[in-house]
């Protein structure tokens, strides 16, 4: 028996182990996720688990590899990230969170609270790197001002930014491929989960302030300092900030009216990232799109994909209803504490991309009504879990390592030992409401 046959006659087996050993890869972070990624897309077509061609015998082929890539996915993100880097360079982001931290008083328990409130409302609309990217320098500038320690404010604006990119259906990316594969729109998550979040996020907020309460302690001096901030200077380009005011907004504005329009959420970004294009040298922007992301996106779909055709992600999804017995509640609370827990460790985002489909799988057999909580446990276990370790979320790692840079090392352990206490506050209070919503 030569391989391809091999392969065909144990397919599951096959484009499960080639998932696995990519997660693996993916964990220890020695090879770029981007690059283990293609490579497992290139196996798994290779193999024959996914075809190559378009078409076999005048008739569309449904296992095409093209196929099994969501490009309202690849095209939002895309879109996304322009809109965001062009308006970034205008300092308008700066501009805002200077503006609340002069009406902090220069407070340092109060300021904790204004950037974690911050982080989390931007990271609603921007993806959680670019947030802590951009609220990282104001975060040192004001703790060298007041002469304190920034770790507490760091480690807040991290969990911050991943309780808030949960709110959003472009918050997070886990959040992205949910509302492609699930038909949710904007407007759905907004209803759905905001409420929810911004409890998760105003008790963390109350509880890491308790926490650092005793390291946040500087001189009426030095807090005047912070309340006279001169922000006049923080907008580098004011046309540019009007154009980009005025896109991000009709973009947004856009989202919420899907369900009236009907245009994707990509198709809307794309308008609004062509416009803002206009007046830039696309050069100059393209450079800035996190490209790695949208590859290991791109990989990864193809991976998933080929155990989605081999029929790997119906018995996942068979397994889950048999152990649940059935049971709705059961089911939720697996999804929603399993993802919790495994997104704590591995990255979120091949994580939803696998069990996306799964789900999918659920509904066929369950039904729309039986899988709707499974899809809410899935975004908030997957977004809110990331808080649990400094490799849960690539904004904890981002922001780690600046630190460091910096001279303020966060370890492993210090992040964890208030990662497991804000987690367990998400999942605690994300059980009580999917229970109150959807399953008494």
């Amino acid at each position: 028996m030569d391989l391809l046959n091999f392969v065909q006659a144990h397919s599951v087996g096959v484009s499960a182990a080639i998932l696995i050993i990519a997660y693996i890869f993916i964990a220890l972070e020695k090879i770029p996720k981007a690059t283990v990624a293609l490579l497992g897309a290139a196996a798994t077509i290779l193999l024959g688990l996914l075809s190559q061609h378009k078409s076999v015998d005048g008739a569309l082929n449904s296992l095409y590899f093209i196929n099994y890539i969501d490009f309202n996915v690849i095209f939002l993100l895309v879109s996304m990230m322009i809109i965001v880097n062009i308006a970034t360079r205008s300092g308008i982001f700066n501009w805002i969170a200077n503006e609340m931290l002069k009406h902090t008083g220069g407070k340092p328990v109060l300021i904790l609270f204004v950037l974690g409130l911050f982080t989390a409302i931007t990271s609603a609309f921007l993806d959680n790197v670019t947030t802590v990217i951009l609220i990282m320098p104001v975060t040192f500038f004001i703790a060298k001002k007041l002469d304190i320690n920034p770790v507490p404010y760091l480690i807040t604006e991290v969990f911050a930014s991943n309780i808030g990119g949960t709110s959003t259906l472009i918050g997070d990316p886990p959040n992205i491929i949910i509302g492609s594969a699930a038909g949710l729109s904007f407007m759905d998550f907004v209803k759905e989960l905001t409420l929810i979040v911004f409890i998760i996020l105003f008790v963390v907020l109350a509880v890491m302030t308790l926490f650092f309460r005793k390291h946040l302690v500087t001189t009426e001096e030095k807090m005047k300092q912070v309340a006279e901030l001169d922000n006049s200077h923080t907008i580098t380009d004011k046309a540019l900030m009007i154009r980009s005011v005025i896109v991000l907004a009709g973009v947004i504005l856009g989202f919420v009216t899907h369900d009236m329009t009907h245009i994707e959420t990509s198709v809307m970004a794309m308008l609004g990232a062509s416009l803002l294009l206009v007046f830039e040298k696309p050069t100059d922007i393209f450079k800035d799109v996190e490209w790695n992301t949208i590859f290991f996106f791109i990989g990864l779909f193809i991976i998933i994909g080929g155990l989605e055709a081999s029929g790997g992600i119906a018995l996942m999804a068979k397994w889950i209803i048999n152990i649940t017995e059935g049971s709705k509640a059961a089911a939720s609370l697996l999804i929603l504490w399993g993802s919790g827990l495994i997104s704590g460790v591995i990255d979120n985002i091949p994580y939803t991309a696998t069990m996306t489909p799964m789900i999918l799988e659920i509904e066929k057999v369950m039904g729309a009504a039986y899988a709707e909580p499974l899809w809410w446990c899935l975004s908030l276990g997957a977004c809110l879990g990331g808080n649990l370790t400094i490799i849960g979320a690539a904004a904890n790692v981002i922001v780690s390592e600046t630190s460091a840079a910096k001279g303020h090392k966060i370890s492993f352990m210090q992040f964890m030992k208030y990662g497991v206490v804000t987690v367990l506050i998400s999942l605690v209070l994300s059980t009580a409401y999917i229970y109150l919503k959807f399953l008494r």
